[in-house]
C-alpha cells in the first residue's frame, strides 16, 4: 500500500541532545578505517584551527538515523519498516563536527514516492548545536520494497 502523500512536509520534534565525545569519534574513525589525526589528536585538530578533535564526514549517520526512528517508527505513516532498506545518504556541513558538541536532530519529510510498488521516503535531519547553530543537514531515503506478489 503507497504512503499517504499528506505526510510530506510533516516535522517531528527534536531529538533529545546528543553529546559527542572524543572516544566515539576515536571509534568511528577506527571503524571506518580512516587515521586522519583530527578525528583523534586534540593537538593535531587545533593545529588545522578546530577548537578539538572532529567527526569524520559521516560520524554524524548514527545521530541522524536514529532521529529519522521517529518517522519509521510513527504508526499513522504506516511503513512496513521489515521491508525497508537504505537507499541514499548525502550530507551538507556548515561546521565539522567537534568533540564536546551537544546535537539535537529534528527531522522532516520532504519526499514520499512510489515506483514500482516499492515506497520511497526521503527525510531530511537538520542538526543543531545548544547554541542553537546549524551544524548540518542530512538526507537519508529508504525504501520500502513491495510484498512479493505485488
Amino acid at each position: 500500500m503507497a504512503l499517504d502523500q499528506s505526510f510530506v512536509g510533516r516535522t517531528y520534534p527534536p531529538t533529545d541532545p546528543y553529546e559527542v565525545g572524543r572516544e566515539k569519534i576515536r571509534e568511528f574513525a577506527e571503524a571506518v578505517g580512516d587515521a586522519n589525526p583530527a578525528y583523534t589528536d586534540p593537538e593535531a585538530a587545533k593545529a588545522l584551527g578546530h577548537s578539538d578533535v572532529i567527526a569524520p564526514p559521516t560520524f554524524v549517520f548514527s545521530i541522524t538515523f536514529k532521529a529519522a526512528g521517529q518517522v519509521v517508527q510513527d504508526p499513522q505513516l504506516g511503513l512496513d519498516y521489515s521491508r525497508v532498506v537504505h537507499g541514499d545518504q548525502k550530507f551538507v556541513y556548515v561546521r565539522p563536527v567537534r568533540a564536546g558538541d551537544r546535537l539535537t536532530v529534528t527531522s522532516t519529510i520532504e519526499a514520499i514516492k512510489s515506483m514500482a510498488g516499492n515506497d520511497i521516503l526521503d527525510v531530511r535531519g537538520e542538526v543543531h548545536d545548544e547554541a542553537g547553530e546549524h551544524v548540518v543537514t542530512a538526507w537519508t531515503k529508504l525504501v520500502a520494497r513491495a510484498a512479493e506478489g505485488s
